[in-house]
């Protein structure tokens, strides 16, 4: 398989986390899943950019990546553990 025939794929879940940080950065407040499921517009916006969205079963992030979803989980979601 060539080079050309390849598409590169990234994780819709992974742009949602880099846009969450930067708006809260940014000083904003963005809220997850009260307005539907953001990994679709994610999808979505990779697609137009010609960046294929990772499946699901892609596995799961590394260890510092999980800790770090868990800790903003903690601050955004007190109770949900």
């Amino acid at each position: 398989m060539s080079e050309a025939d390849t598409q590169e794929t990234f994780n819709p879940w992974s742009v949602v986390n880099l846009v969450f940080h930067h708006l809260a950065d940014l000083g904003l407040h963005p809220v997850l899943g009260e307005s539907g499921d953001p990994a679709k517009a994610a999808s979505e916006l990779l697609t137009a950019m010609g960046i294929g969205s990772a499946p699901d079963s892609a596995g799961p992030a590394a260890a510092p990546v999980q800790d770090m979803l868990a800790d903003l989980r903690r601050k955004m979601m007190p109770g949900i553990e």
